[in-house]
């Protein structure tokens, strides 16, 4: 498993006690929870982004080739 990254986040105050709570709640640290709602967020995003597209296809109604600047 690769060694994960280590980076100081500032919240506040409220932010963390909330964060606390919830954790508490599911039974996590505030770490955990904290990579458990970036890993959610993450994974909602994947699947509600556009795929990218092949950059050899030009979009419908472009004549211009592939690659080629305006």
């Amino acid at each position: 498993m690769p060694a994960k990254k280590a980076f100081l986040l500032r919240l506040s105050p409220e932010m963390w006690e909330e964060l606390e709570r919830w954790a508490d709640d599911d039974f996590r640290s505030v770490n955990g929870q904290i990579e458990f709602i970036l890993h959610e967020a993450i994974t909602r995003r994947r699947k509600r982004a556009p795929k990218p597209q092949d950059p050899a296809v030009a979009p419908a109604g472009d004549e211009r080739a592939a690659g080629e600047e305006p």
